[in-house]
């Protein structure tokens, strides 16, 4: 939940595309479901709003258009799917109402290959670790991913393999200042934090002594 619904889903590190093996498909979209109708939406200046608004107006027709794009290709609407009415800050406010979205192709669409920025979970069914690698791998971005598995093996193993710069392991929450953050491939190259954020402020100099 946290991982794709802090800060209304406009973070660089939120969940994307919720892969879901399809044994347990129909289980985990009637109780993620749950959970997110339960997100309370509106300003977030009030206590206990948990989803406020988007940046701009702009983003809230994009995230409208991503939705139903995905709809016209057979995606069905769990949870949400449309913009916060009246009922929601008085109807003032770029608000879009946490979305879950059933039955998403796995490509072809853009809320299952692109970054959505926005309260929108699209589930897609998979039955085994080669197809999801496949399917996150070609994406032309690489930032972080998270797994939940009681497998450490399939952890160590499907963590190493995804093309992604940080993996996160039964938890959503992955930044911290002694943690090296930063992605591969169109995410951006370096990284920030820990040690390894110290090189980007220092210049190597190299010093060769003939002996």
């Amino acid at each position: 939940m946290l991982a794709k619904f802090r800060n209304a889903g406009q973070t660089c590190v939120c969940a994307n595309t919720f892969f879901v093996h399809r044994d347990i498909y129909s289980a985990f979209a009637e109780k993620f479901s749950e959970r997110v109708a339960a997100l309370k939406v509106g300003d977030g200046l009030v206590p206990g709003v948990q989803i406020g608004p988007l940046i701009h107006g702009a983003a809230l027709s994009t995230i409208e258009k991503k939705v139903a794009e995905a709809v016209a290709s057979g995606a069905k609407v769990m949870v949400g799917g449309s913009r916060g009415g009246a009922e929601i800050n008085g109807g003032v406010g770029n608000f879009f109402m946490p979305t879950v979205l059933l039955n998403v192709p796995s490509s072809g669409v853009s809320v299952s290959c692109e970054e959505i920025f926005g309260p929108v979970a699209p589930l897609v069914s998979f039955e085994n670790e080669a197809d999801v690698l496949a399917l996150v791998n070609k994406a032309s971005v690489g930032l972080a991913a998270y797994i939940y598995t009681k497998d450490v093996s399939r952890a160590w193993r499907f963590g190493e393999a995804l093309g992604v710069g940080m993996v996160g392991i039964n938890t959503g929450l992955i930044s911290a200042a002694q943690a090296p953050f930063g992605g591969v491939k169109e995410s951006g190259f370096g990284r920030e934090g820990a040690a390894e954020g110290l090189a980007e402020y220092t210049s190597t100099k190299y010093l060769m002594w003939g002996i």
